[in-house]
């Protein structure tokens, strides 16, 4: 019984050393923050795909662009999807070139797609936000948890010095303080790790879309009058 609450979780913390303890508290602010990250990407991803799927049904609807741009822009700007600021950018431009006096079709479809390019590279980059941070948790935290394990023996075995007969009693508690900082290095990481490689993805999958679209709509505008 007296090993057990020896070899507690509160208890190991409480008795390891202090760069051991720093590191645990690094680990922990670092795991806090990824996962604010994660749930604020979700439910940004999440928004983005919803508003990306009615603008796409509302373009294929409404063959009237003039009506579709109205009610695009009845919204306030930060309601706004990435998808519907990149059709605002293409129509508001093709709509300006197309007034200029001497501006043949090329010219107009060449500074519309740059338009929609601009806004589509601003856009994906607001998309992308965050994904670096949790890239580099899931990629340091093991290491900076293996940093504070390795701390932890080191002090483990350099107090069996003092000891004259070492035995299991001796070391573990000094191993299992180590331990601990690996398992919450693994627990910061594994999270942002999934979390990364699902948001990439689906970020992947809503950039090809916009591309889409981007062609899609460049092809309804050289159609018109």
């Amino acid at each position: 019984m007296e090993v057990t609450q020896d070899l507690s979780f509160i208890h190991l913390i409480a008795n390891a050393s202090v760069l051991v303890q720093l590191v645990m508290v690094l680990l922990l602010v670092v795991s806090l923050l990824s996962w604010w990250y994660i749930f604020i990407k979700m439910f940004a991803i999440r928004n983005e795909v919803r508003l990306t799927e009615e603008l796409e049904g509302a373009f294929w609807s409404n063959h009237d662009l003039n009506a579709l741009f109205r009610q695009v822009n009845a919204n306030a700007q930060e309601d706004q999807g990435a998808l519907e600021r990149i059709f605002s950018a293409g129509f508001v431009e093709f709509a300006k070139l197309k007034k200029q006096q001497g501006m043949d079709a090329r010219a107009v479809m060449d500074g519309t797609r740059r338009a929609m390019r601009a806004t589509y590279q601003r856009e994906m980059d607001r998309l992308e936000s965050h994904l670096a941070f949790l890239a580099s948790v899931g990629s340091v935290s093991p290491y900076v948890g293996l940093f504070g394990t390795v701390w932890g023996i080191m002090n483990a075995f350099r107090g069996l010095a003092n000891v004259g007969q070492a035995t299991l009693a001796h070391v573990a508690p000094g191993i299992a303080e180590a331990l601990v900082a690996t398992a919450m290095g693994l627990f910061a990481a594994i999270p942002a790790v999934v979390a990364y490689n699902r948001y990439a993805h689906e970020i992947n999958r809503l950039a090809t879309r916009f591309e889409s679209f981007t062609e899609e709509f460049s092809n309804v505008l050289q159609r018109q009058p």
